[in-house]
């Protein structure tokens, strides 16, 4: 499955933004964009539709040079470029989009629940390493599979640069691995997609779980986001 080559442009513009450069910065592949900011918290590596782009502070795009587009892709090579600056946390990721998702038909009659406070319920029952990962609570819309009056699954989306519907996942323990985090998620995205928003979906490297799902949904690979921590401190040149 591949994207219409008009929705490639359009998450390139919505990348564009969310970087800080000009709308038409990643229109077409003109080698490694690079944008000095000394007040990053982030330094932040992104590869999109062939098209590449280094966010971070002078010494650190500095360092960049010496490493190809692949290189600064993989996580190894931002922590050796900020070991010396306490750079920490984050990841490499992968980045999917999605012109139109198939609608996932559950196989009997579901409750769901849009109420804020049903995202926070299920989050009470999920460990804190994916609720931090998720953030489902936080986002513009939520979805949520209601067992009874128990929240099992949720999914929701964030709006970005009014582009863009950021979607995440998050299941109780005791109800994974029987396919509700898919159900929602393809919810979501549909809710996405009538917002007028292109569905995106950011999966670890190391979380093959939420990498299958997006497969799943029919969401196609197209690129990496690799970032790491700076403490306030090291921040600048």
């Amino acid at each position: 499955m591949q994207l219409e080559s008009g929705t490639a442009d359009i998450v390139l513009l919505a990348w564009a933004r969310l970087l800080g450069f000009g709308d038409e910065a990643l229109a077409v592949p003109a080698g490694r964009l690079s944008r000095i900011d000394d007040e990053a918290a982030v330094l932040t590596f992104v590869r999109l539709f062939g098209r590449s782009a280094l966010v971070g502070p002078e010494w650190a795009v500095e360092s960049a040079a010496a490493y190809s587009d692949a290189e600064l892709a993989e996580y190894r090579t931002l922590l050796q470029l900020s070991r010396g600056r306490g750079g920490h946390g984050l990841g490499k990721a992968y980045l999917y989009f999605a012109d139109d998702l198939p609608l996932a038909q559950p196989a009997e009659e579901i409750t769901v629940s849009t109420a804020p406070e049903d995202a926070a319920r299920l989050e009470a029952l999920c460990p804190p390493d994916d609720n931090n990962e998720v953030g489902l609570s936080d986002m513009d819309k939520t979805f949520v599979l209601l067992h009874g009056a128990e929240p099992v699954a949720g999914s929701g989306y964030e709006e970005w640069e009014a582009i863009l519907g950021h979607l995440s996942v998050l299941t109780a323990p005791a109800y994974r691995r029987r396919g509700l985090g898919t159900v929602m998620a393809a919810i979501a995205g549909h809710e996405a997609l009538g917002a007028g928003l292109i569905p995106q979906w950011r999966a670890h490297e190391d979380n093959a779980a939420s990498r299958a799902t997006a497969r799943c949904l029919g969401f196609v690979e197209a690129g990496t986001q690799t970032s790491v921590y700076l403490p306030a401190g090291e921040r600048g040149a």
